[in-house]
C-alpha cells in the first residue's frame, strides 16, 4: 500500500490506531452487514427523531431541541471550513487498510456523521438534558467507531468531530442568551402556522 511520505508522530498514531479497529479480510460478512447498518441508518433516521422531538415536546424542550440544532449547523459549517483548508484523506484514499463502505474520497477531517450527534448531544447536555443527550452521545460514539471499523474515517476525525461540536456549543451558547427566547417563538408560531390543522385534531402538540 501506498502512503504519504514523512507522516508526523500524530498522524503515525492516528494510522496505526485506525489499523488496530478496521476490519480485515477475515471478518464475517455479517459482522460489516451490521456495522454498515450502524454507520449509515443513525442519520437516516435523525430527521424524523427530531421532528418528533419538536412535535410532541413541550416549550422548554423546544427551546433546548432548536439550540441544539443551531449548534449542529454552527458545527457542520465549521467542519467544512476545515475541509476546505485541510483536506485530510481518507485511509482508503491513500492504501491505508480496508474500506467495506462506499464512500467519496473527499476530506475526512472531522466525520460529519459525528459532528451531527455530537453537536445535539453536548447542547442536551450542556441545557440538562441528561438522557436525551446521553443517548445521542451513545448512538454518535458507536457510529463512528463503526465507520472507523469499516474503513472510511480515522479515530482522529471523531475526535475532531467532537471538538468542533464543543466549540460550536460554546459559541451558540452565547447568542442564545440574548436571542434564545425570540428565536424559540419565531420557530414555535411558525410552526403553529404551519401544521396548524394537525394541531386542531389533536395528532400533534400544540
Amino acid at each position: 500500500m501506498t502512503l504519504s511520505s514523512s507522516p508526523s508522530l500524530l498522524e503515525t498514531l492516528n494510522r496505526e490506531a485506525f489499523l488496530s479497529i478496521n476490519a480485515g479480510p477475515a471478518t464475517p460478512g455479517w459482522l460489516l452487514e451490521i456495522a454498515r447498518l450502524v454507520a449509515s441508518v443513525p442519520l437516516i433516521l435523525l430527521p424524523a427523531v427530531l421532528l418528533a422531538m419538536w412535535c410532541w415536546g413541550n416549550p422548554k424542550g423546544r427551546g433546548m431541541l432548536l439550540r441544539a440544532v443551531s449548534v449542529t449547523a454552527l458545527a457542520l459549517l465549521l467542519s467544512l471550513f476545515i475541509g476546505l483548508i485541510w483536506p485530510h484523506p481518507r485511509p482508503f484514499a491513500i492504501g491505508l487498510g480496508h474500506a467495506w463502505l462506499q464512500h467519496a474520497a473527499n476530506a475526512s477531517f472531522p466525520s460529519d456523521h459525528l459532528t451531527i450527534f455530537a453537536g445535539i448531544a453536548i447542547s442536551l447536555l450542556f441545557d440538562g438534558a441528561v438522557l436525551a443527550g446521553a443517548l445521542f452521545a451513545v448512538i454518535g460514539l458507536i457510529m463512528g467507531y463503526a465507520r472507523v471499523y469499516l474503513g472510511i474515517h480515522y479515530p482522529l476525525d471523531m475526535l475532531g468531530a467532537l471538538a468542533v461540536a464543543a466549540l460550536s456549543n460554546s459559541l451558540i451558547w452565547l447568542v442564545w442568551q440574548t436571542r434564545g427566547q425570540a428565536l424559540t417563538s419565531l420557530a414555535e408560531n411558525l410552526y403553529r402556522r404551519t401544521l396548524a390543522p394537525a394541531i386542531a385534531r389533536g395528532w400533534i402538540r400544540p
